[in-house]
């Protein structure tokens, strides 16, 4: 069956290595980027996600070339001027830091699952997946940071419930520590005290999302805000050089995700080692 999938901010980084993973398990794979940049055999689109008008041309070029979309992958990013800026308090910030890491960050992603659900309830299947991040738990990097996080995890919480009955799931993902290209050419053994070694590659990440895209007990985890490395151990997946990430979870406070610990939390059931 012809599995077709859109991962937004997929010219590098994350979003790069989530589309070769999608890519290299047999999904049509489309991605998006100011340049129209992304991997080998993907469908690589231009779109500045700021602009609705051009967001909504996408999924109308998706549409009409596949006639289908089952998974979004919200990715796209954008850094507030100043990167290294994160050190500073926010009242030491630009405000407009506000246009990057909610404009992008947060309603890119909202932009990006309307134009998607009206396409995947048209054939009553389909997951909207938000990457998002420990910064829901804690403090990590910038209070808007944590806001926008945050706050993709209570949309796709939000989302699932109106989307009950259509096919169609919505999910948070908490990602680890990520080797990307950039992260591992700093030449470091750690980063802010979590291990290299033991985190995730951004093809780790894909590959976790194709399993879950296809679990057929996927509708039980729908609304949920789910840790990619306790995913990828329930599922087998394991990193590019075979070695299984760690969850950042007790690191963060442990506890229960998202929604509210009154909510039924998912059960991961190992899947046996097939290795």
């Amino acid at each position: 069956m012809t599995r077709v999938a859109l991962v937004t901010g997929g010219s590098r980084g994350v979003g790069f290595g989530i589309a070769r993973a999608l890519v290299d398990d047999g999904w049509t794979t489309y991605v998006t980027s100011r340049k129209g940049t992304g991997p080998d055999c993907a469908i690589a689109l231009p779109c500045d996600h700021t602009d609705d008008d051009a967001v909504a041309g996408i999924f109308s070029e998706i549409s009409t070339r596949s006639g289908q979309l089952d998974l979004l992958v919200n990715n796209a990013w954008a850094a507030p001027r100043g990167f290294g800026g994160f050190s500073d308090p926010f009242w030491k910030r630009p405000v407009d830091d506000w246009d990057t890491l909610i404009g992008v960050g947060l309603r890119a992603h909202y932009v990006s699952s309307v134009f998607a659900a009206r396409l995947m309830t048209t054939t009553g299947r389909g997951l909207i997946a938000n990457i998002s991040s420990f910064g829901s738990r804690g403090h990590l990097h910038s209070v808007l940071y944590g806001m926008s996080k945050t706050a993709l995890d209570k949309m796709a919480a939000d989302m699932a419930v109106e989307l009950q009955g259509t096919g169609v799931n919505a999910v948070s993902l908490w990602l680890g520590l990520i080797r990307t290209e950039l992260l591992m050419s700093l030449g470091i053994d750690e980063f802010a005290g979590f291990s290299l070694a033991r985190a995730e590659d951004p093809e780790f990440v894909g590959r976790v999302i194709s399993r879950l895209a296809t679990d057929p007990a996927l509708a039980d985890l729908n609304g949920h805000s789910l840790v990619t490395a306790e995913l990828g151990a329930s599922y087998g997946v394991v990193n590019n050089d075979g070695t299984p990430p760690d969850s950042h979870r007790a690191a963060f406070g442990g506890g229960p995700l998202f929604p509210p610990a009154s909510a039924p939390a998912p059960t991961l059931v190992p899947e046996k080692d097939t290795r």
